[in-house]
């Protein structure tokens, strides 16, 4: 190690979550190399289950958080879409107006009801657990624009599917989070889309059913926690969250590796003594080193774009924990490919670093060279150092689909987007897309991606690829 990554670890070592403490005997402990090891190896798989945990607690455990939503199990409707005030998860989705649920599925299953949804709008609900999979889908592409019921179900439920529920889905862990996604056209949209929104439900299975509720589920002391104490507490964290997602198949060698560092995955609190932290923070830098430099060499590279597949599922990734850590810390909650594809760039297309302090850019689709999808796409812009919406005068955070009709159109009848950080002018303005005065991190969504050609799909062998980002004169 570096001699500063030492004296980091040495610093991360000593600092105390305030938890229980339970003290494990040393003669369980593994050797330096041994702990070094698994630490590493427990940062690549807990990383996503830690990210989650903590956007968990700011949405619907912390009410006096800025990011506070609603309680489980309670429905949250956005009408509008996320800002750059809007900082609880990196890389957010800034296309469609959200809506939100965090399901506590302890005691009983729980019920997504929505509405028929206009033919031509685009909407999707994804449920995603406490281990970051994707485990369910509700909408346009996976079950069409009618209305209905579906139930989420926590690991081990076992129960007949009662009238009115279409389907069930079912999450690896206890807590599970639906992400409603609901498309804008323009700003006038709004209304339209807050009419959907009204017939999003999440409610317990006794209140579908109107029967008595089941005995409460056990109340929880949650510890606090924000993206600097997860950085500086990560194993006390993962030994906290890991309690409430069941041990899945595949699951057995990583967690034989967790138990040899003191996380047994009952919610234990991990030891306490200099050097056991020594140890454990050391191997967490390595595996945090590793997973930044997968996602720098995520995916296949298309002109200077990378296209990383999303496997999304249990099954799809199975296994795979430095894949999805690569999917969390680029984007966590992202959908999966079939659903959403997302090309991401920090570079030209010949390699020079996209930055808004020294540069203009332009990112051109020829004629009949759109993305190919079944809804609609979009091109967004993010702060290269925080992943995070740019403050811009005109409030404009990308350039999507339904913006294409006010867009200017180059001679040939393609379309030029103006990447850079000044006002392009009046000519110009419609195809602005502000970036900062600094790094820039773009990413491109394809939402429904098609299938037939010319598609991206499969990544890597499909007939098109996102055009390459050049340096305006």
């Amino acid at each position: 190690m570096k001699k500063r990554d030492l004296f980091r670890a040495s610093a991360l070592a000593g600092a105390a979550l305030t938890l229980p403490r339970l003290a494990i005997a040393q003669a369980n402990r593994p050797g330096i190399i041994g702990a070094f090891e698994s630490a590493e190896a427990a940062l690549i798989f807990g990383l996503p289950i830690v990210m989650n945990y903590t956007v968990m607690y700011e949405f619907s455990i912390d009410r006096n958080n800025s990011q506070y939503k609603a309680p489980f199990n309670t429905m949250w409707n956005d009408a509008q879409v996320f800002t750059w005030r809007d900082t609880a998860i990196p890389t957010p989705n800034s296309d469609t107006p959200y809506s939100m649920s965090w399901l506590d599925l302890r005691a009983e299953p729980v019920v997504i009801t929505v509405p028929d949804v206009p033919a031509g709008r685009y909407f999707s609900v994804m449920v995603c657990d406490g281990n970051t999979y994707n485990v369910g889908y509700i909408g346009s592409r996976a079950t069409g624009q009618a209305g209905g019921s579906w139930m989420v179900a926590a690991p081990g439920w076992q129960g007949a599917t009662p009238p009115g529920i279409k389907g069930v889905i079912r999450s690896t862990t206890q807590f599970a989070f639906a992400i409603f996604r609901t498309q804008l056209f323009a700003p006038d949209d709004m209304p339209n889309v807050v009419a959907v929104q009204r017939g999003y439900k999440t409610e317990p299975l006794s209140t579908f059913l109107r029967q008595p509720a089941p005995s409460a589920a056990p109340e929880i002391r949650w510890p606090r926690v924000n993206a600097e104490l997860a950085k500086r507490h990560f194993f006390d964290y993962l030994a906290f969250a890991l309690q409430f997602n069941a041990p899945q198949a595949n699951e057995a060698a990583i967690r034989a590796q967790l138990a040899a560092i003191g996380i047994d995955g009952r919610g234990t609190p991990m030891p306490q003594s200099f050097l056991d932290r020594l140890e454990l923070m050391a191997g967490a830098i390595e595996g945090e080193r590793k997973v930044e430099a997968a996602v720098a060499a995520a995916g296949v590279k298309m002109n200077g774009w990378n296209v990383t597949p999303i496997p999304g599922s249990p099954e799809a990734y199975n296994g795979g924990w430095m894949l999805r850590a690569v999917a969390a810390k680029a984007g966590i909650y992202g959908n999966s490919t079939e659903e959403a594809t997302y090309p991401f760039t920090r570079t030209t297309a010949t390699g020079e670093t996209l930055d808004g302090s020294k540069g203009r850019y332009t990112l051109t689709f020829g004629p009949g060279q759109l993305p190919p999808v079944n809804a609609f796409w979009s091109v967004t812009m993010y702060h290269g150092g925080n992943q995070l919406l740019v403050q811009n005068p005109i409030d404009r955070y990308l350039i999507n689909t339904p913006m294409l009709g006010g867009m200017k159109r180059n001679a040939d009848g393609g379309v030029t987007i103006h990447i850079q950080k000044d006002d392009p002018g009046a000519d110009l303005r419609a195809n602005w897309l502000p970036a900062p005065d600094g790094p820039i991190y773009l990413v491109m969504r394809l939402y429904w991606p098609k299938t037939e050609a010319p598609s991206l799909l499969p990544i890597g062998r499909g007939q098109w690829q996102p055009p390459g980002i050049v340096r305006a004169g």
